[in-house]
């Protein structure tokens, strides 16, 4: 879409603004996979200069939500098989490191917090389901993980693969909630339980698995649409 009504920006950080509102406009699906994204459209909806969309675009390609190409303009990444694997490779390993961390680190209020996003991912499920709203939950459990760990590095390793977990979340959502839904309470859970255990080698194995079995519920669906 173009001239999308993203709402006016703040007059300070505007260049984070953009990035801001753009990203939510990708999650919220306004700009779908492989939709361009226009500077001159963004600057005029936002009411800021070129120069601060600029930026911001290119922290969203920072991210590896956007791609540019000479003549080709700015574009949504589209969720293939390649960088749903180098992805979901990426954050299985990271997501081991950050669960066997937090094990030893976290403190009890922060195992609490996971406990309390796992009754709320559960309460969801029994209410008017909204797969974005899941989504959050489970993204904001495994930010907490993480932040439990207390590993500078390991953190803004993750924060540099987010957005691209949350958009091939969300198309995982879209194309198979039904397997996602299923899943998302028991699996954190468990994950949740096991940061209290002595286990490790099961919760290092755990953590790795819940990230392989997203990747291929979602590689099922993206190897079927490039057959038909």
């Amino acid at each position: 879409m173009t001239n999308a009504p993203l709402g006016k920006a703040n007059r300070r950080g505007l260049a984070h603004e953009a990035a801001d509102r753009v990203r939510e406009a990708i999650f919220a699906g306004t700009f779908p996979p492989g939709s361009a994204v226009r500077e001159v459209d963004l600057a005029a909806s936002l009411d800021i200069s070129r120069g601060s969309v600029r930026e911001g675009l290119a922290m969203l390609e920072g991210e590896g939500l956007l791609r540019s190409a000479w003549h080709r303009g700015t574009t949504v990444v589209e969720v293939t098989a390649h960088d749903v694997e180098e992805v979901y490779a990426v954050r299985a390993a990271l997501d081991r490191l950050a669960a066997t961390s937090a094990r030893r680190t976290a403190s009890a209020d922060q195992l609490g917090e996971l406990d309390d996003l796992v009754d709320a991912m559960a309460i969801e499920l029994d209410g008017d389901t909204s797969g974005p709203r899941l989504l959050a939950l489970d993204i904001a459990f495994h930010d907490q993980v993480y932040a439990a760990a207390g590993n500078r590095r390991l953190t803004e390793a993750w924060e540099a693969l987010r957005s691209q977990v949350y958009l091939f979340q969300l198309r995982r959502i879209a194309v198979g909630f039904e397997h996602y839904s299923a899943r998302v309470v028991e699996e954190h859970r468990e994950l949740a339980a096991l940061l209290r255990s002595g286990k490790v080698a099961t919760l290092a194995r755990r953590a790795e698995e819940h990230v392989h079995s997203a990747r291929q519920a979602l590689l099922a669906h993206i190897t079927a649409d490039e057959q038909d």
